[in-house]
């Protein structure tokens, strides 16, 4: 398996409040792990949700003796929403930090991916794209009604307003899917300061185009700084190895 992660403050921003995190080695009863955030609120409390968020998740998932994928990834996302939570009241400069996630781990021929807000997850395979996450956002939810176009949702200003993130409140819904891996697949997980960058064919483009997978990553990064660079930019590309999916 190779991956590359990598993680941008853009144009716009002066601080970088996108995390991730990826392990190629196991990550306690996990053969791997994989997860981006992004982080929401004033001065560094958006910096200091994701980063809680993440290692809390990591830290859950080392210690816990669990076998289930699914159960393992749903109770480390459960805790890290309520460790933020139970932070945010402690201190005050943290009130109203929150964080979108997404969290994959792939095991032979499948990977299992979470979700929580408008960080994506992209499968890559026979060149085409498809986004495999669901966002939770305003326009999103237009989309789905059939109030926007997918080429609307990416320029209307309400783009940036999520309807669930970990850190609002004690329950949060957790997005799970669960999808078999082709030996030529790329998994893509970024936070919407790429997708907002740049449209999907844009990102297969170079996703799946020319390069080593640092290379395409980096590409990626600097595109959407081209394009603007609006807010930070998080970056997981993951190919799995031919012969653990076959």
């Amino acid at each position: 398996m190779k991956t590359y992660s990598v993680t941008d403050v853009g144009r716009r921003r002066k601080i970088n409040q996108d995390y991730v995190f990826a392990s190629t080695k196991a990550v306690g009863n996990l053969p791997n792990l994989f997860i981006v955030a992004d982080g929401m609120g004033g001065h560094n409390a958006g910096d200091y949700a994701s980063r809680c968020a993440v290692n809390t998740i990591k830290e859950y998932i080392e210690q816990n003796e669990g076998q289930n994928p699914i159960k393992l990834i749903h109770e480390a996302i459960q805790l890290a929403n309520a460790r933020l939570l139970d932070e945010a009241s402690k201190q005050m400069e943290l009130a109203g930090m929150g964080t979108t996630i997404v969290v994959t781990t792939i095991c032979g021929h499948y990977a299992y991916t979470a979700n929580v807000g408008d960080s994506r997850l992209y499968l890559i395979a026979d060149d085409e794209i498809r986004q495999i996450t669901k966002d939770h956002s305003l326009v999103e939810e237009m989309v789905r009604l059939g109030q926007l176009t997918k080429e609307e949702a990416r320029c209307h200003p309400d783009k940036n307003i999520i309807t669930r993130a970990l850190g609002v409140s004690r329950q949060v819904d957790v997005d799970f899917f669960d999808y078999k891996l082709e030996p030529d697949s790329i998994l893509l997980m970024c936070s919407d300061g790429l997708s907002n960058m740049i449209d999907d064919e844009g990102i297969l483009q170079i996703a799946a185009g020319d390069g080593s997978i640092e290379e395409r990553a980096l590409m990626l990064i600097r595109t959407a700084n081209d394009h603007g660079g609006k807010d930070n930019i998080a970056v997981i590309l993951i190919e799995p190895d031919t012969n653990e999916v076959e």
